[in-house]
């Protein structure tokens, strides 16, 4: 008799246990998938031509979010989407490689995202899941700000905002190294290596041996395709050989055609092209003008394509593994394409910017192109294509940089197949993913206060509930944007606007080409008060522009800033 107070006991102790495991099983996986630099139309599902069968797979499996924003720039969107926080607030005012006196020391400003916010990885790890990471981080590089600090439990990383995605050669000449680390710890790249390949690979052996059974796990994946410098493997490149020869404008009008067609944006859309009569037509380039622009197209087509290929394994992966229908997907990219070449790079004093050093340094013969040892740009017209049907791209707060593709997948959730148009954001996403794993979002972490959210779930969009409108905003580097249901105001500076306030009516103008603000003062005045409020809330610090990169644009000889 005295054993049974303690077999009820065990027995009880046990169902609880088991009770628990199968709480855990029921929460879903979750993976985030970010593409670097990829343009709104570059893939199949939204109306490009470049082989992307598993994005294609993925979004006829899930949902398009036909109406999703991310910041103007890399680091900006990143620290967004792992804190559900402003930029400005949680570290990146601007990019850190961009800081200014004027910004040094400020609240928001620190160049690395800061202890105010805590991550989407630090919440999901601290709630039982496993948490692994491969590829790009560019949210700092000390040993307190470094994904192993950050919630990552095992993690490969990319320190700076790009590199080669062959070798360890570097972006921008001097201290500006190609730096890895794994697990917190400084780390090296084999031979051969090739940037989506490697990430990939880090990726699904975190997965395979690293977590346990019968956690969650929490999976990102950061490309760096396709990020300057454009490089693929041979096999990818000779795909695209002889592609891309009718040039920019007509690319251009194919993919908008493609898109209406697939009913991606509204029939009677017209592409935005600011640089149409800034920059050279494809018509006035010479012959060996127009086949080194083709072949930069080729080879960023090139890197799509691989990318693609390798998200098809981690889907393939997850399938063999019977979890793909039991895991969260986000794929999405971080911002607009770029547009920079070596003439735009650097400061204002560079009167031809890094040109000098990628001529010396690098070996950018016809052969080469895109291999090992080369270092190429896509440009500012192609970029625009990209971009298609928005204008202008990556550093612009213009939906051309904002406006990103995005795709969702999760059975219990998403109406295969469809496009939605609600607006969301790459801060939605922690909140989403902790409203999937029912985690709780702190006041207080680890002894610091942290800051409110500011995204909010996307499951009930997702689900076909309309949301109420919502107040977005915008700031990079001077240039402005505001989002309030209908209506956008935008500033930018000459000779990308008109330096005053702009309005749009986003219902019937998507691409922002037809300027109302001289026929609606008063819904300016009331939308420019929206902005200011925004900007002080979020603790933006204005500063001058002493440098090239997102101000000055050039196809060759032909520049504009």
């Amino acid at each position: 008799m005295s054993n049974l107070p303690r077999f009820f006991l065990l027995l009880f102790l046990s169902l609880v246990s088991l009770a628990s495991q199968a709480e855990e099983a029921k929460r879903p996986n979750v993976l985030l998938i970010v593409a670097d630099d990829l343009g709104f139309s570059d893939t199949q599902p939204f109306g490009g031509e470049i082989a992307t069968p598993s994005l294609q797979q993925l979004a006829q499996e899930g949902v398009r979010l036909g109406d999703f924003y991310a910041g103007p720039t890399c680091s900006l969107s990143r620290a967004m989407l792992l804190s559900g926080v402003d930029n400005h607030q949680a570290g990146f005012g601007t990019m850190a490689e961009y800081l200014q006196p004027e910004q040094k020391g400020k609240p928001g400003y620190e160049g690395v995202l800061n202890r105010s916010v805590v991550t989407v990885a630090e919440l999901l790890k601290d709630a039982g899941y496993n948490t692994f990471m491969s590829g790009k981080w560019h949210l700092g590089a000390t040993a307190q700000s470094n994904a192993a600090a950050r919630g990552f439990e095992r993690s490969f990383t990319l320190m700076p905002g790009g590199a080669s995605h062959m070798d360890k050669s570097q972006m921008f000449p001097g201290n500006y190294k190609a730096r890895y680390q794994e697990d917190g710890k400084e780390a090296t790249i084999p031979e051969p290596f090739y940037s989506s390949d490697f990430y990939t690979d880090k990726l699904l052996g975190y997965l395979e041996r690293d977590r346990q059974a019968d956690k969650p796990f929490f999976a990102y994946l950061a490309f760096t395709a396709p990020h300057w410098p454009l490089q693929a493997p041979d096999a990818y490149l000779a795909k695209y050989k002889g592609d891309y020869a009718q040039g920019y404008e007509v690319l251009r009008q194919q993919r908008l055609a493609r898109m209406i067609e697939m009913g991606v944006v509204p029939a009677g859309t017209t592409a935005n092209d600011p640089f149409k009569d800034k920059l050279p037509a494809w018509e006035d380039l010479t012959e060996a003008q127009r086949q080194e622009q083709t072949k930069a197209m080729q080879i960023y087509a090139a890197m799509v394509d691989n990318m693609d290929h390798n998200i098809g394994r981690v889907l393939e992966y997850l399938r063999t593994k019977g979890e793909l229908d039991n895991t969260f997907i986000l794929f999405m990219s971080d911002n607009g394409p770029e547009s920079a070449t070596p003439e735009s790079l650097g400061t204002t004093a560079d009167r031809d910017g890094i040109r000098e050093w990628v001529d010396t340094t690098f070996d950018n013969s016809p052969q080469n192109m895109g291999r090992k040892g080369s270092y190429v740009t896509l440009g500012p017209r192609w970029a625009q294509v990209s971009a298609t049907p928005f204008p202008y791209f990556k550093g612009f707060t213009a939906n051309g940089g904002i406006h990103v593709p995005a795709i969702v997948r999760y059975p219990a959730l998403t109406a295969k197949g469809t496009i939605n148009r609600q607006v969301l954001h790459a801060k939605d996403f922690l909140p989403t993913v902790l409203e999937l794993a029912q985690v709780s979002y702190p006041k207080h972490y680890q002894g610091a206060v942290v800051l409110p959210l500011q995204g909010r779930s996307m499951l009930a969009a997702l689900q076909g509930r309309e949301q109420a409108p919502r107040v977005l905003g915008w700031e990079f580097n001077g240039r402005r944007a505001l989002y309030n249901g209908q209506w956008v105001v935008q500033l930018q500076a000459p000779p990308y606007g008109s330096g005053r306030w702009e309005l749009y009516d986003r219902q019937r103008d998507l691409t922002l080409a037809n300027d109302l603000a001289q026929d609606n003062p008063k819904k300016v005045a009331e939308l420019s008060v929206d902005w200011d409020r925004y900007a002080r809330d979020s603790g933006v610090v204005p500063a001058p522009i002493r440098f090239k990169y997102g101000q000055m644009f050039c196809l060759f000889e032909h520049c504009i800033q």
